[in-house]
This record gives C-alpha cells, sequence and structure tokens, in this order.
C-alpha cells in the first residue's frame, strides 16, 4: 500500500556540530524532496549555545517545511563516554524540538537504514549518497554525507509505513 498522499518526513542526522538534515515528502510511490542542509556549530561555540542554536534551528526548519514527523538515528554504542553523552544531549534537543511542535519521533538503526535504501545493512557513504541522489532525482551537487543520512532516515520512514508493508516502530 502506497504511503498517503502528501505525507512530510523530516530526517535528522544528529550530532552537536554538523547535523544534517532533510524534508521528504511522499505522494503515492513517488519522493520528492522539500529541502536538505545542514545546522552547523562552530567549535568556538561553547556547549550550552551549541545546544540552543541546535534547538532553535530545528524550530525553524519544522516551521518552515511542515513536517508530518521525524525520523532520526537510533542509538548505538560508542567506546568514548564523552562522545555518547554530547550525542544524547543534541539527539535530546531535536526531540524536544519535535515534541514542542507535537511531531513523533521515530528511531531506526543505521543498519535498517542502509537495508531499506540499498538492500545491504553494510552499505558504504557513499552508496547510500548514490541511492539518495538517483531516488530522490537530485541534480547539481550531492548532498554530503550528514545530509544523505538524514534524507535516508526520511526515506526509510516513509518505506517503512508505505511500500514494503512494514509497520514503523512506535515514536519514541
Amino acid at each position: 500500500m502506497p504511503a498517503p498522499a502528501g505525507v512530510r518526513i523530516m530526517g535528522v542526522d544528529t550530532s552537536l556540530r554538523s547535523t544534517g538534515i532533510g524534508v521528504v515528502e511522499a505522494r503515492g510511490n513517488t519522493f520528492r524532496i522539500i529541502e536538505f542542509g545542514t545546522i552547523k556549530n562552530p567549535q568556538s561555540r561553547i556547549h550550552s549555545e551549541s545546544l540552543a542554536f541546535l534547538h532553535q534551528s530545528v524550530m525553524e526548519w519544522i516551521g518552515r517545511c511542515s513536517p508530518d514527523a521525524v525520523a532520526i538515528e537510533g542509538s548505538f554504542y560508542f567506546r568514548n563516554a564523552a562522545t555518547a553523552m554530547t550525542l544524547g544531549q543534541a539527539r535530546g534537543v531535536v526531540m524536544a524540538a519535535a515534541a514542542q511542535k507535537h511531531l513523533a519521533v521515530y528511531e531506526y538503526a543505521p543498519r535498517r537504514v542502509k537495508q531499506a535504501l540499498t538492500g545491504s545493512g553494510t552499505a558504504s557513504k557513499e552508496q547510500i549518497i548514490r541511492m539518495i541522489v538517483s531516488l530522490l532525482g537530485i541534480k547539481g551537487t550531492d548532498p554530503t554525507d550528514d545530509e544523505a543520512d538524514a534524507l535516508a532516515l526520511a526515506v526509510c520512514h516513509l518505506q517503512a509505513r508505505s511500500s514494503f508493508g512494514v509497520i514503523a516502530p512506535k515514536p519514541v
């Protein structure tokens, strides 16, 4: 069963310094990009201000693009506790922004996203970018790794709720 017409999903590849973000709309079996880009926080910006800027930026994206839901990458193991904590804080900020706008947030494991896009859970970044460019008909400059991951999360969610007949996970 195809995705309902006009469903918009915002994919967010969260990090403190370079968050990829992309909004994809499904109309039937056709996907199209609404917008994609990167939210950048310079190293010189202190941690708390970086989190505030990320929150403000996500709120602006939501206001501008009007997504129906948000898809983020699920947690995974880090050897470095400080890195895991920083990523957790950034993810929390994105989830809080979505909650403020009454949007459900769905998590997808990196392996599931890769499999949804390429058929292989071990696909390379280059394979993901090629599939995103092809599937969404991107002309000109290819998306960055972070942007491609965000767009892949959005497409994965749209596929999970539609064409493959797979039920999307419950929102977090």
